[in-house]
């Protein structure tokens, strides 16, 4: 209440006035203003305090001035303070209120006090009348309590009343000063009333201004919607055309798709057959495999029968040879031992024989080697005879090496003398297929001499007789058993491992997920250990453990089992799963049944689908795990003949439990190990005893330790880790080969301290898993530091000794201090920094202390106070203040490092009646508080307004300390980042951060960034930069793509806008760089300069925009891959296929030679060849150009898009701008484009991979068709694989309806990770290259396939001329051929078909038809004449069907074999391309007669029709008067053109002709004569030759000429007959009819 009263004073009013005066030149300046006064108050007060007496002064005289600027600013500040009076009295009215309330309530409470005061002493009088002491007490102290209470009240009434009054006087004086300022507060009023009817005008104009504005907006409104609805109708009409064409082409497609459905239907039929052959055959060899494993099973039960029964009886034999030792009374165990020595020394003999073997096998290879190469050199060069007396030295090795193979003893061999032997000397020697032989057969493994297999073996031979007693089978000589190693040779172990790896690769392979490659570890397992701890033997112990699936999709498992050395102990059993999901787990049982007493560790070992893994196990003994909680057990201070003590716990964490002693390191312990090793020995193997042996230390070797590593000599508890495991390495056990079985450990002893001792408990036993507590018992006797070492030994010697060091100080000084040294840790320079200072005291009086700092610090260090009194036992507190000074390092000098910038500072506290002063040292880093700004000074260059610049800035911290810094102050137009220029710096860190500009407007800048340290330590930066108004500005100046798959498009839209109408500055900011001229208003042209192999395209680059227009800009951005890295990968692929080429070759050759080559040899060999191989190929492949449309180019484009992670580029394209239009430059010469007027385009381009890709034809998006025949149609199927992770809804782009290309099985959705076949189909109706993109759209991307085809018309000629095949005369029942070729002239394989019309299924329609004769006179024959009466064709063709190659000819050949006589057999042959078009159409004709001759000509007299009556036959005695009945009309008609010039004569013409046959026959040809030759001349006829003969197969022409004679009539014809004899196999006599006449016209 009272700092509510004094808010006010009576000085702060009396001084208002005063006040406001000194203020005037603080109003004078406009940033004051704009911070107490707001715009508006601003603009109102001006307007109604001007503008009224600006009215009044014109209506009263114009001539008068505005008044004066002081007038104006004095009643600025007279309303200023009449508003401030206001507000004040409001204040004080409200508090007036506020206090007037309290006054009440405190009036309200004294009432209520003293009713409560007359009850309380009614209360008291009744309590006494009653003599209730116990109440009047409690009712007195209420009565107290009362009145304090209402003592209190009335204080805080008088209080409040005093306030009140004041208050109310401060009321009257604010009243007072209103009265004054009332003239002031009317002309504010009146000055409002104008102010608000001014707005109001103001209002109504803008109000007016609107309602056009929104009336403009309406017609465009208005306009906009009617060309949207025209738009629209457009769009329905479109869409009603678009679907009338897609009906179409559906039911075109539905055509097409229900024959493709029935021969796919066809198709599957026979796959299915197929399949049901396949499985058939597949279930038969299943049976045959089921067979062989139940006999393979049946054989391998026997070997596992007679294997265990070879064991039981080798373990019964050791058991009785040890009962048997043990009888006589030796050492069994020594026995074995010497027993398994024995066994060691004949392993190691075998391993160095077979090492011999080797040996002696590349000695061969090389003896072999040079005698082939020595044979070759004497080939060339011949040289003179060896001595027959001497044998060479080839000779004698051969011989050697033959004896060595035959199994002689080396020592019997004879021994030949250096002297003896000559070089070049050489003899016959043994064939080396002999000694390879040897050397390459099988050794058999093991001792058969003292088990007898045929007594004993259990099992059944397969063949009956096999193993009868009188069956010898083959004996391996012995010197061929020992030429091969245990385990094959190296070339063997080597195949079998590069054959388990090749067989391992193809078992196992690659995961890959929506383009992610899995790699890690298959399966997990929980417990990832398998952990057998602390077994006993013989007992069995089971664990179960859980394989998960932790592939991203389904994966296998199986088991491969556990190392070798675990297998006698370890058994799994698991049942593998089939195919696990990701996720699902399998679980695994492994037994563990412990034989000998040993720790093992090994792996369980399975195989997965996508590579091998193990699960880690061991099985651990139990061991005893001694450890002790502590190494150091520190006392602290203590005076003289106090005694403290500690606890120090020795903990066991093993299975097994062991006898213990606590002593001091120097003194010595004797403990016997004779049975506990006498105990271990027996459970031993021969194995485990020689590492049980190593345990045991010898004394020398205890000894020397003892004496190099003394406990006084540590100093911390870490070197006395140190030393301890130290001791442990060194001290490693050594083998014993000494009869007794103690170990005695001695240590010079050292003198012995009774200050610390251990207590009652020094030794015992400690059990597994627990602990035992043993005290030290520290007791100082004389003063100083005391240190003691302790350790623990233990009976089992596995253990090892255990020390610990124990240390105290004994003190007889009264003061100390607990905290000898005061680290401050790291300060700073000009900083202040305190800590207490305790100091003890165990004298029982008080003592008086005076605190010290040396001189050298005494300006930098103070301890208040200086001098104090401690009391007796008690504490006392002094304070240290540490403030450092810059002239610390110089002022510090010796207790100063500079380099590590360390103080370390004694301190002395002086103690009355105490010589020795009691010191403390005082420990601080003392560093600096700099920040380092680098660069100093910052120069933007040029900048636009529509961009902005970033620029790098080093903030480097010299100090020891983080320091928390930010950048304050900082103009509009600047940014810091990152946290806004904010941050934490560590000690010595350097900070990137980014300074970014972006100019509000043209103009040269040039400010300050300061940096503020957390302690208030400013660091400036310089800046400069110049400011850029381009003419030309972006509507986006960032582009961000969505996530586009590879090969896919997308495109973004912006405008390119010429704002710059105007060059008027006032108006609006004119485009110009930093302070020069403005840019001038005209067209501008611009240029986007992309950067190189970008992935982006803009359209339009180049353009002009003129002032107040704008230019739509395209931007499109399509990832590609990188063609270098496509041929790589293509490279790769091909360097890989060759590669396993050539190792399969490699492989082979390896089979071949394995017989001939020792494995060293054939490893150099392959190894060269290696060389050879691969250094061509990777020159050839270098060399080779990939192009862009082969099949690996694209094969490889297709695996890296499958597997393409992602990318994400960034893109910053530069736009130039330059004055006037690219359609005024001259030729092509460049505009002047500004460096500074550039505009800059930011395109954030996200790749990923596509989401639908192609899986057939290796992935490749181009489909081609090939040439497809015009007319026909050719299919192909595109698979696609949705390889993300979502299911897609799938559309495809409308391909051209009256195009050649159609979709048949367009699909909607493609569930994620499944693939669907699309079938398309190619029908040409043009020779033309066709070619078309169907994009297959997603929501997550396009995916473009590519289809080309050719048409190409199918075209064949025919060598028949005319079309018409006459084969000629044929007797009846023979037959003729003929042939024509067909060539094809297109560039496509044609099929081909021929076809009859007589054997057409239409004929019989034709033949239910009048006769062609009787229809139409003009054509007498039908298509198809006479047939034969079998009923088989008389004509036949072959080949039927076919397909001929381009460019390619075809022959076909016709047979005419009529089975009667008759002279009008025709036919017609059909050709068809492809089962569809018809190419040409040959008539086939041919005539049959009975005989061999014939005669053809004349006019005819039949019809073309054979009858249906039975033909007459006639008896040999009328046959020839029937044979003369033949008739034979010719007609010849004299043409009369002229009666002046003589007509030629008419003529006719026959043919006779002799038909060839097979038939045997005396006559070889045909003889014929015409009668009447000289009557015929007579009548004007002359007939040349009328007779002659006809050879087989000719033909021969009879002219019939005739001239009219001089008496021939014209009106009457003249008929003349004659016959014509034919005379061949049979005599024929045709009478032929000559009838002549004149016309005048043909």
């Amino acid at each position: 209440m009272e700092e509510d009263a004094s808010l006010f004073p009576k000085k702060e009013l009396l001084d208002n006035v005063p006040l406001l005066e000194d203020e005037r030149e603080d109003l004078e300046d406009p940033e004051y203003e704009a911070e107490f006064l707001p715009p508006e108050a601003e603009n109102s007060a001006d307007l109604g305090y001007c503008c009224p007496q600006r009215k009044q002064s014109t209506d009263a005289d114009k001539s008068k001035k505005r008044p004066a600027v002081p007038d104006r600013l004095k009643a600025c500040h007279l309303r200023k303070t009449w508003s401030h009076l206001e507000k004040l009295r409001e204040e004080k009215e409200l508090f007036i209120q506020k206090t007037r309330g309290e006054l009440r309530a405190c009036r309200q409470r004294i009432d209520s006090i003293t009713k409560q005061q007359a009850s309380v002493a009614a209360e008291v009088a009744a309590g006494r009348e009653a003599n209730n002491t116990a109440a009047v007490g409690r009712l007195q102290a209420v009565s107290r309590r009362l009145c304090m209470e209402l003592d209190n009240e009335r204080d805080m009434q008088s209080k409040i009343t005093a306030l009140l009054q004041k208050s109310e006087n401060t009321m009257w004086h604010l009243a007072i000063q209103e009265g004054q300022l009332e003239d002031v507060r009317k002309s504010a009023q009146e000055e409002e009333v104008t102010s608000r009817k001014y707005l109001r005008e103001q209002v109504a104009k803008q109000l007016h201004k609107e309602e056009e504005a929104s009336e403009k907006i309406k017609r465009n409104r208005l306009l906009r919607v009617r060309k949207s609805m025209c738009l629209q109708k457009d769009h329905v009409l479109r869409h009603q055309k678009l679907v009338e064409d897609a009906q179409k082409n559906h039911r075109i497609a539905v055509k097409f798709l229900k024959a493709s459905l029935r021969r796919i239907r066809e198709q599957e039929k026979e796959e299915e057959m197929k399949s049901r052959e396949h499985m058939k055959r597949r279930m038969d060899a299943v049976l045959a495999l089921k067979n062989s494993i139940t006999a393979n099973r049946e054989t391998l039960r026997k070997f596992q029968a007679w294997s265990q029964a070879k064991a039981d009886l080798a373990e019964q034999k050791a058991q009785a040879e040890k009962e048997m030792i043990l009888a006589q009374g030796g050492d069994a165990f020594k026995q074995l031992f010497h027993q398994r020595r024995c066994e060691e020394l004949e392993a190691q003999n075998r391993t160095f024989k077979e090492e011999q073997k080797l040996r002696k096998q590349e000695i061969i290879n090389q003896i072999l080697k040079e005698e082939a190469e020595e044979e070759k050199r004497k080939k060339k060069q011949s040289s003179p005879a060896p001595a027959m007396g001497q044998a060479p030295l080839r000779e004698k090795t051969w011989s050697y090496i033959t004896d060595i193979c035959e199994g002689r003893d080396a020592a019997a061999l004879p021994s030949f003398p250096g002297d003896k032997l000559q070089d070049g000397d050489r003899a016959e020697h043994p064939k080396a297929s002999q000694f390879l032989e040897a050397i390459s057969s099988e050794s058999i493994q093991g001792d058969l001499r003292n088990v007898s297999w045929e007594d004993d073996t259990l099992a059944e031979p397969e063949i009956p007789g096999l193993w009868k007693e009188d069956y010898k089978p083959y004996q391996v000589p012995k010197e061929e058993a020992d030429r091969k190693p245990v385990d094959g040779t190296k070339m063997d172990k080597d195949i079998l491992a590069r054959t388990m790896e090749q067989l391992r690769s193809r078992v196992t392979h690659k995961q890959v997920v929506s383009g992610h490659e899995f790699k890690g570890r298959p399966f997990n397992s929980k417990p990832k250990l398998i952990h057998f701890k602390d077994f006993d033997i013989g007992k069995v112990y089971k664990k179960k453990i859980t394989l998960i699936n932790a592939t991203y999709t389904i994966n296998y498992c199986k088991l491969v089992g556990v190392e070798e050395h675990l297998r006698d102990f370890i058994h799994i059993d698991f049942d593998p799963p089939g195919p696990m999901s990701a996720g699902m787990s399998c679980e695994v049982l492994v037994t563990f049944k412990p034989m000998i007493n040993k720790d093992l560790e090994g792996n369980v070992s399975f195989l997965a689908q996508t590579g091998g893994f193990s699960v880690p196990l061991k099985c651990s003994t139990k061991k005893c795990t001694l450890s002790l909680d502590k190494e150091l057990i520190d006392f602290g201070s203590y005076v003289v003949g106090e005694t403290t003590s500690r606890i120090i716990t020795l903990t066991n964490i093993g299975g097994l439990g062991t006898r213990f002693k606590f002593v001091r390191a120097s003194e010595s312990y004797e403990m016997d190990l004779s049975q506990s090793v006498m105990k271990i020995s027996s459970l031993f193997t021969y194995e485990d005893k020689g590492s049980y042996e190593k345990i045991i230390i010898s004394p020398s070797e205890q000894q020397m330790e003892g004496n190099e590593s003394s406990p006084f000599d540590m100093q911390s508890q870490k070197e006395s880790g140190k030393l301890d495991n130290k001791e442990q390495e060194e001290g490693r056990p050594t083998e014993s080969e000494g009869v007794t079985m103690t170990t005695v450990m001695t240590i010079p002893p050292s003198e012995e301290q009774m200050e610390i001792s251990l207590g009652e408990v020094t030794e015992g036993e400690i059990g597994p898993f627990s602990s035992i507590k043993v005290p030290v018992i520290f007791t100082p006797v004389t003063p100083g530091t005391i240190h003691s070492m302790f350790k623990v030994m233990f009976k089992n010697q596995q253990c090892p000794t255990l020390y610990f060091r124990v240390m105290g100080v004994a003190m007889d000084v009264p003061v100390w201090v607990p905290k000898p040294n005061v680290d401050l840790k790291i300060c700073m320079y000009d900083r202040l920094y305190q800590d207490s200072v305790l100091v003890h005291t165990r004298s029982k009086a008080a003592l008086r202390l005076k605190f010290e700092v040396c001189k050298e610090l005494r300006e930098h260090v103070e301890l208040l106070p200086e001098t104090g009194y401690i009391q007796a036992q008690s504490s006392y507190a002094v304070q240290l203040k540490f403030l450092p000074r810059h002239s610390l390092p110089e002022d510090a000098g010796k207790y100063f490092d500079k380099e590590s910038r360390v103080l370390e500072a004694p301190m002395t506290i002086q103690v009355a009646d105490q010589i020795k002063p009691v010191g403390f040292t005082l420990h601080a880093v003392v560093t600096t508080s700099d920040l380092q700004l680098s660069p100093s000074a910052v120069d933007f260059g040029y900048c636009t307004i529509y961009e902005a610049i970033r620029t790098q800035v080093s903030l480097y911290n010299h100090s020891l300390l983080p320091q928390g810094f930010g950048f304050v102050g900082l103009p509009k137009f600047v940014d810091i980042q990152p946290n806004d220029g904010f941050g934490t710096i560590l000690p010595l860190e350097t900070l990137q951060l980014d300074v970014i500009f972006q100019p509000t407007k043209a103009k040269e800048y040039s400010f300050e960034l300061v940096c503020k340290s957390e302690i208030n330590r400013s660091f400036k930066l310089a800046c400069r930069a110049v400011g850029i108004h381009p003419p030309l500005e972006l509507s986006h100046y960032q582009v961000k793509f969505a996530a586009t798959s590879l090969y896919d498009t997308s495109v973004a839209t912006l405008y390119i806008i010429n704002s710059h109408v105007s060059i008027n500055s006032l108006t609006h900011s004119v485009p110009r760089i930093g302070s020069e001229d403005a840019f001038p208003v005209g067209p501008t042209s611009f240029e986007f300069l992309l950067p190189p192999d970008a992935p982006i395209t803009i359209s339009p680059s180049v353009g002009t925009v003129s002032p107040g227009k704008r230019c739509l800009i395209q931007v499109a951005f399509r990832p590609v891959l990188p063609s270098e890295l496509i041929r790589q990968e293509a490279f790769q692929a091909l360097n890989k296929q060759v590669e396993v080429k050539s190792v399969r070759k490699d492989t082979v050759t390896q089979r071949k030679d394995l017989r001939r080559q020792s494995f060293s040899t054939l490893r150099l060999q392959n190894r060269d060849r290696l060389l050879r191989t691969s250094t061509p190929l990777n020159t050839e492949l270098h060399e080779q150009d990939l192009k862009s449309n082969s099949d690996e180019y694209q094969a490889a484009q297709a695996t890296l898009a499958r597997s393409f992670q992602g990318k994400f580029d960034k893109f910053v394209v530069p736009c130039v701008v330059a004055r006037g239009d690219t359609k005024d430059r001259k030729g092509t010469e460049p505009l002047s484009f500004s460096p500074h007027n550039t505009l800059y385009l930011e395109l954030w381009c996200p790749a990923v991979a596509p989401s639908i890709v192609v899986t057939s034809n290796k992935g490749k998006t181009t489909t081609n068709f090939g040439d497809i025949a015009v007319g026909h149609h050719g299919i192909r199927k595109v698979s696609i694989q949705n390889i993300s992770s979502e299911d897609l809804a799938v559309e495809f782009s409308v391909l051209n309806p009256n195009g050649p290309f159609i979709l048949l099985n367009p699909i909607s959705k493609l569930p994620a990770g499944e693939t669907q076949v699309l079938t398309l189909s190619f029908s040409p109706h043009e020779s033309v290259l066709a070619q078309e993109t169907l994009d297959i759209i997603t929501k997550r991307g396009t995916l473009s396939l590519t289809l080309t085809g050719t048409g190409v018309a199918s075209m064949i000629t025919c060598s028949i001329e005319g079309d018409v095949l006459d084969m000629g005369y044929v007797i009846a029942r023979e037959s003729v051929s003929s042939s024509f070729k067909l060539q094809n002239c297109s560039a496509l394989p044609i099929k081909f078909s021929l076809q009859l019309d007589s054997l057409s299924p239409s004929r019989s329609k034709g033949q239910q038809q009048l006769p062609q004769f009787l229809t139409s006179p003009a054509q007498r024959t039908e298509v198809v004449g006479t047939q034969n009466h079998s009923g088989q064709s008389v004509f036949s063709v072959i080949p039927v069907e076919g397909i001929m190659d381009p460019g390619k000819a075809q022959d076909f050949t016709v047979t005419f074999s009529p089975d009667h006589e008759s002279l009008y057999f025709s036919d017609r042959l059909q050709i068809m391309l492809f089962e569809k078009k018809l190419s040409h159409q040959i008539l086939l004709k041919g005539a049959a007669r009975e005989h061999m001759m014939f005669v053809e000509g004349g006019d005819p007299l039949d019809v073309p029709v054979e009858s249906l009556t039975v033909i007459p036959t006639y008896d040999p005695e009328h046959r020839e008067e029937a044979e003369e009945l033949k008739p034979i009309l010719v007609t010849l008609d004299y043409i009369q053109l002229d009666t002046d010039t003589p007509a030629p004569p008419a003529t006719r013409e026959l043919q006779v002709g002799c038909i060839r046959t097979t038939q045997l026959s005396p006559k070889k040809s045909v003889e014929f004569s015409l009668d009447s030759s000289t009557s015929l001349q007579h009548k004007g006829f002359t007939i040349e030759p009328s007779r002659g003969s006809v050879e087989r197969g000719q033909t021969k022409t009879i002219s019939i000429s005739w001239m009219p004679p001089a008496d021939f009539d014209p009106d009457h014809p003249l008929m003349v007959s004659a016959l014509l004899h034919l005379k061949g196999d049979v005599k024929e006599t045709y009478k032929v009819l000559f009838v002549a006449q004149v016309v005048t016209g043909p």
